[in-house]
């Protein structure tokens, strides 16, 4: 159901002569999924939130470096000076060398290092990291659901505040004919000075409220900017996304509970947590290591000219007590996966009760707007039947004015149940988890974070980002 035609005509029409609340040329109109686009690509706390996804996907390569070797050259070159008294035996005699001078000693060799165990930790940690990089994800998608309803709520925002001012408006020109005509009747005797000075009182009266929704434009003009990027241009009215919504309370529960970001967010910081106890425990298992060194010297005494050695070693070391740090740190971890085991609990009853009060509250919205019509439809023939009686002398200024001040409120109603009632199917595909643009079919071009995580998962080596900063 798009709210566009005779519902919003409805909305602002004024007894003198019908308000229209958009420009009859479309020239620079939008729409609002076309306001979802921009703010899907060019929210920068969104774009931000992006860049922390892929900050931690370097995570996992930092994991999987315990797989790989580890290789350091070292080199060194230098000067010194020696005074070597050596003492030796031949035949039974002692005799004495004296050997001293300045040389220069350089060396340089190459270590190289394998783990081969190390109590599942690199594994452990490379399953972690992985788990990291799905919450985070889930994380982002968490923001995207934000921003999106953000995006659809300051746009009918603008909408409803700008038909206000259309109704404050079209309200000061009625009341400014009407003080005319009681002006003009006071001239010739009709009525009384105090019928006037009803008129001037509520003309003055419209004038604030028109000032008043002026100003909650503005602020929301700036709003409107700020989360989806440019100002407004001419906003085309929006409409219900009913269709992408489950059919029941009971449907959306359910889906809710499987699909909210929220909800898998906190299933992975569980296998987070679950990973990170299997890490503090490999800190009790022996580790193992191959070591390979070479290594060339030069002059490194004054009798010595050059030296070579080779050696390949395998180190076992296998913990028995290290002050206890690590039996405090399993102990640790498993309170805190404990505690993201309740955390997940929590956030599906969050859940659970968001779903009921946003299904709840499109119910609600979905009545309004059909009673807003109907108290629209029927102020406006009592303020006709009003200004009729009135002018046969049944009625007062008085009437009048009230009449009048029903039918500006009944318009103002209508457009605010309008209002919410696109908000509230928008608030219930956010709390199912289904608020993406790919459910929307926003023409969007889809950020996939996947992208970026296999360009760097089996990086080696490189400090260029894969964009090339």
């Amino acid at each position: 159901m798009r709210f566009s035609g005779k519902a919003w005509r409805l909305a602002l029409a004024a007894s003198a002569a019908p308000v229209l609340l958009f420009a009859a040329t479309p020239v620079l109109a939008e729409t609002i999924e076309a306001a979802l686009v921009r703010a899907y690509q060019d929210n920068p706390q969104l774009n931000a939130q992006r860049a922390s996804v892929r900050a931690t996907d370097e995570n996992v390569p930092q994991a999987l470096s315990g797989y790989r070797p580890k290789v350091a050259v070292t080199a060194s070159a230098g000067t010194q000076y020696q005074d070597i008294v050596t003492k030796q035996t031949v035949n039974g005699v002692v005799q004495r060398q004296n050997l001293s001078g300045v040389n220069a000693p350089r060396s340089f060799g190459a270590t190289i290092s394998q783990t081969l165990y190390n109590g599942g930790q690199t594994a452990n940690r490379t399953r972690a990291a992985e788990s990291q990089v799905s919450a985070a994800r889930e994380g982002l998608r968490v923001l995207e659901q934000s921003v999106l309803l953000a995006a659809a709520t300051i746009y009918m925002d603008y909408l409803r505040d700008s038909a206000i001012v259309e109704v404050q408006r079209s309200n000061v020109n009625v009341l400014e004919q009407t003080l005319k005509q009681t002006q003009d009747r006071f001239n010739v005797g009709e009525v009384t000075r105090t019928d006037v000075a009803q008129s001037q009182a509520q003309l003055a009266a419209g004038r604030t409220q028109l000032l008043a929704a002026e100003s909650t434009l503005t602020t929301t003009r700036a709003n409107f900017r700020r989360i989806i990027g440019s100002d407004p241009q001419n906003p085309q009215p929006g409409s219900p996304v009913d269709r992408y919504l489950p059919k029941s309370l009971a449907q959306a529960i359910n889906m809710g509970l499987v699909e909210n970001p929220n909800v898998t967010a906190a299933m992975y910081g569980i296998d987070v947590s679950h990973l990170q106890v299997k890490v503090a425990e490999g800190a009790l298992f022996p580790t193992l290591t191959l070591q390979g060194a070479v290594q060339h010297s030069n002059e490194t005494t004054v009798t010595t000219y050059q030296q070579f050695g080779a050696s390949a070693t395998a180190q076992l070391t296998v913990p028995i007590y290290q002050g206890g740090s690590e039996y405090s740190l399993i102990r640790q971890s498993k309170e805190t996966l404990a505690q993201q085991r309740l955390n997940l609990d929590q956030v599906r009853d969050q859940t659970r009760a968001t779903v009921a009060q946003s299904w709840g509250q499109l119910t609600a919205t979905k009545s309004q707007v059909a009673s807003a019509q109907a108290q629209v439809t029927a102020s406006e023939i009592a303020l006709n039947g009003v200004r009729e009686e009135a002018r046969v002398g049944q009625r007062t200024t008085l009437d009048v004015l009230n009449a009048q001040q029903a039918l500006v409120n009944a318009r103002i109603a209508l457009v605010t149940a309008q209002h919410d009632r696109v908000v509230a199917s928008y608030t219930v595909l956010n709390a199912v988890g289904r608020l993406s643009p790919v459910t929307l079919k926003l023409r969007a071009t889809i950020y996939d974070p996947s992208v970026h995580y296999h360009q760097v998962r089996d990086s080696w080596a490189g400090v260029r980002t894969p964009d090339g900063r």
